[in-house]
């Protein structure tokens, strides 16, 4: 079952995501981005933010949570050309954009180069306008850069990639300036915590961890 069969399953009511969003006053609405804080008194003084794209948003917040020093991930589109854009816009592939994570993070803890050996190690970088499952550009892999400093360490970080890559395809992940990200609806925010049973289904029918199992080998992350 792909996710879009399974949203599909949400909006028949067959499965009941909206009544789950409802009672936690998260319904479906677009928004621009506004992540989450940590509980106060925990929040770095300095934090910095970065832009990932690695197709299903529910499967990239995960292993970037996991790291020691990311305060916050969020779900979301970008790179688009549509304001204020929806799950229902964004999956039919007629906005430009793709899902995404930003994650926020504290720099003196965890490093950006950090964040994208975690990136590389989550995706498939050698297949264009998809991943796993999930087709259409809308599911693009890509590393959106804020600043120049991130887009040189992602560029060089593709480059080592391209140099030691296990196969012999092309790496054709997109390293581009970061738009406006807007955050997805809310019943999609940590979608894997608040849904763990349908959420490894859907991970487990999609291939994405048999998929980095062939690519990475050793190097592929535990399943989140």
């Amino acid at each position: 079952m792909t996710r879009s069969f399974l949203i599909l399953l949400i909006a028949l009511g067959l499965v009941s995501f909206n009544a789950h969003a409802s009672e936690n006053g998260s319904g479906p609405v677009g928004n621009e981005a506004q992540s989450s804080a940590a509980p106060a008194g925990t929040t770095p003084d300095v934090t910095a933010r970065a832009i990932f794209a690695g197709g299903c948003f529910w499967c990239m917040e995960p292993p970037f949570d996991a790291l020691p020093g990311v305060i916050s991930t969020t779900s979301g589109y970008i790179g688009g050309r549509v304001r204020h854009p929806t799950y229902e816009q964004v999956s039919a592939g007629g906005t430009g954009h793709t899902e995404a994570v930003e994650v926020i993070y504290d720099p003196a803890t965890v490093s950006y180069a950090t964040l994208l050996d975690v990136f590389w190690r989550n995706i498939d970088p050698y297949t264009r306008d998809r991943q796993f499952c999930d087709g259409g550009s809308q599911y693009r892999a890509g590393i959106f850069f804020l600043d120049e400093s991130q887009r040189i360490a992602a560029e060089a970080s593709r480059t080592a990639l391209e140099k030691s890559k296990p196969f012999t395809d092309p790496v054709v992940t997109e390293v581009t300036a970061a738009g406006r990200f807007w955050k997805a609806e809310g019943y999609h925010q940590d979608y894997y915590l608040k849904n763990p049973v349908r959420y490894r289904y859907y991970r487990w029918n999609c291939g994405r961890d048999q998929r980095l199992q062939q690519i990475w080998g050793d190097a592929a992350p535990k399943a989140h």
